[in-house]
């Protein structure tokens, strides 16, 4: 029987780990006692002999016989028979040794660590000495020796099942502290990661609103000037034939090419702000084409579907319910193989909007959605995420007290489903709002 380690021991106070742990201790101690019980009687050779007889058929017995017993019948049952089996071989002893010192001092030493820890201990050690004390006083053993003896095995034992259960208690805080010690070094790890992206993200949107400015700058004039040149080839009477091509066509598409830039960097702009946003009236159909423009160039490689049902004007953060839309959407496109298919689905239900990110991509596994929304969890090779995105998703949707549903599986694409109310209760400000769900 393996030894148990002191961790096991104290998480499940298994008797036969336990015990299987002292077992060597115990049984040099019962040898000693043997030996020194040999040489007491050594010359009265029947004495002797029973006394080596019991020692080694009582050792043969717990080592082999009740090793192989507990996988029969259970822990009570066989220290219950060992008690018997032990307490007769004892009684065989004190009898033909007229009830020598050092049988006494084994008596008490037997009582100390040999017959488990079940509910059931005590009662035994309660038939134990009294069988040994009734057959002891009735072969003629000194009463007063048994009284010493049984006194000294009662309160031996009792102060040391006191001190193994102070011990125990010690040795489970103990693991507790360090279990606690290890989460929030964990915890601290966890944080301390966290800020080194949170800080690097802030970086790059800093990064971002300084290009988004400067390029807002020169889009400024070339916008101003091609309008104007627009307007005054319209104005002019006799244009030449070959112009009307760029007052007509041309320019008119280099215009809407220019506002489409414009309005890429005005997005742009606007999601790298990092000031606190609360919670305002805004028009729920505008920030979905945002998110839609800004993840336009991670979709470049499949098919982007749209349903965008009129949701009108909603309450809450309109950055945050961009950075959720893009953040899914990119998502979705890196998990779609060129020509796959990302569709985006919004309506209404009643008070509350419903919005859908499809894609057709590879799928994810039950293990991989039972940690989707872990932070730092990500399957994407190293440079390509974080794993935060989703977990700032789910953050987002919960303070919106929203709820968010993940559909996937291997193969056969994924699907997000956010469920947000319209107007968000009071206590959407908190974190412990919402819910989430993930299925098949």
């Amino acid at each position: 029987m393996a030894t148990a380690r002191p961790s096991d021991a104290v998480s499940e106070a298994d008797p036969e780990k336990v015990q299987s742990g002292v077992q060597g201790v115990a049984g040099l101690g019962a040898t000693v006692v043997n030996l020194a019980l040999v040489a007491e009687f050594w010359g009265q050779w029947r004495v002797v002999l029973v006394i080596v007889g019991v020692g080694v058929g009582l050792t043969l017995l717990n080592l082999l016989f009740f090793e192989w017993l507990p996988k029969k019948l259970s822990r009570a049952t066989v220290e219950t028979v060992r008690m018997a089996v032990n307490g007769a071989g004892v009684a065989l002893v004190g009898i033909h040794t007229q009830w020598s010192a050092l049988l006494w001092v084994f008596v008490t030493y037997n009582m100390l660590w040999y017959f488990g820890l079940d509910r059931w201990v005590r009662p035994r050690m309660a038939v134990y000495l009294v069988g040994l004390d009734a057959v002891a006083l009735s072969t003629g053993a000194n009463p007063i020796m048994a009284l010493a003896f049984s006194l000294l095995g009662i309160f031996g034992y009792l102060v040391s099942e006191k001190r193994v259960a102070l011990l125990r208690g010690m040795l489970e805080l103990v693991q507790q502290k360090r279990e606690e010690l290890e989460k929030a070094h964990q915890e601290l790890q966890q944080l301390h990661q966290r800020a080194l992206e949170q800080e690097r993200l802030s970086s790059l949107g800093l990064m971002a609103a300084s290009v988004a400015h400067e390029i807002n700058n020169p889009m400024s004039f070339v916008t101003a000037n091609v309008d104007a040149l627009l307007q005054e080839m319209r104005d002019t009477q006799d244009l030449p034939e070959p112009m009307k091509e760029f007052r007509d066509d041309v320019l008119p598409a280099t215009l809407d090419g220019i506002k489409r830039v414009n309005s890429i960097v005005s997005d742009l702009r606007r999601f790298s702000r990092g000031d606190y946003e609360g919670h305002t009236a805004y028009d729920f159909d505008a920030e979905v084409r945002t998110a839609l423009r800004i993840a336009h160039i991670q979709l470049g490689h499949v098919r982007v579907e749209r349903e965008l049902n009129e949701i009108g004007t909603v309450s809450g953060r309109p950055r945050q319910l961009v950075q959720v839309l893009v953040n899914l959407l990119v998502n979705a496109g890196q998990a779609t193989p060129a020509g796959g298919v990302v569709r985006l689905t919004t309506r209404r239900e009643g008070a509350r909007v419903r919005v859908e990110v499809r894609d057709t991509g590879t799928g994810m596994s039950e293990e991989t959605k039972r940690h989707l929304f872990e932070p730092f969890f990500t399957t994407k090779p190293p440079g390509l995420g974080t794993g935060l995105g989703l977990s700032v998703v789910h953050g987002i949707i919960k303070s919106h007290g929203g709820r968010i549903e993940v559909e996937s599986e291997l193969g056969k694409g994924t699907c997000f489903i956010l469920d947000l109310p319209r107007v968000p209760p009071l206590t959407a400000e908190t974190p412990s709002g919402g819910n989430l769900r993930a299925s098949r």
